[in-house]
């Protein structure tokens, strides 16, 4: 495992549609474990593969509940219910945060690092993280869909 390199904003391949992985090789494998490694040392709590500049559909997650690490391939929202509004920021866009509205609670399909078939619901935090990282997949960054940014440390008005 290795610890790779954060992209950051305005780097153009945040702004590219992610390919389809069609074929689970060492290489996409190594490049998940290299994710998480990557999250855990930015003290994050998801990352894309085009934050570390590779255009696959392949993201981890650790929101630090019962769910643990989830790495997927291929993740896409099958259901969404209710809605959430509260402040996100973005390993790639350091010193901003948002206050984005997001389904309450998720449900992604997609496949784990050895191509089974992986289905997670989560609510709150977890469904946020993973409505975000899927749309870095599709180019869209928080920043995108906030109804206000702020720079980090400033209060939030979903919190007031």
């Amino acid at each position: 495992m290795a610890i790779r390199l954060i992209v950051k904003q305005p780097d153009e391949v945040l702004r590219k549609k992610a390919k389809e992985v069609t074929k689970i090789t060492p290489n996409v494998q190594k490049l998940m474990a290299d994710m998480a490694e990557t999250m855990y040392d930015a003290q994050g709590v998801g990352l894309a593969a085009p934050q570390v500049g590779i255009l696959k559909r392949v993201i981890v997650i650790d929101v630090g509940d019962e769910h643990g690490l989830i790495a997927m391939i291929n993740p896409e929202i099958v259901e969404r219910e209710g809605e959430q509004f509260g402040a996100e920021g973005c390993l790639s866009i350091p010193g901003l945060n948002g206050d984005v509205r997001r389904a309450q609670t998720v449900t992604v399909r997609g496949l784990d690092r050895d191509g089974q078939s992986l289905s997670v619901t989560g609510s709150g935090l977890l469904a946020r993280a993973l409505q975000h990282e899927i749309d870095h997949l599709d180019g869209i960054l928080f920043t995108d869909v906030a109804d206000k940014i702020y720079e980090w440390g400033q209060e939030s008005e979903a919190n007031q």
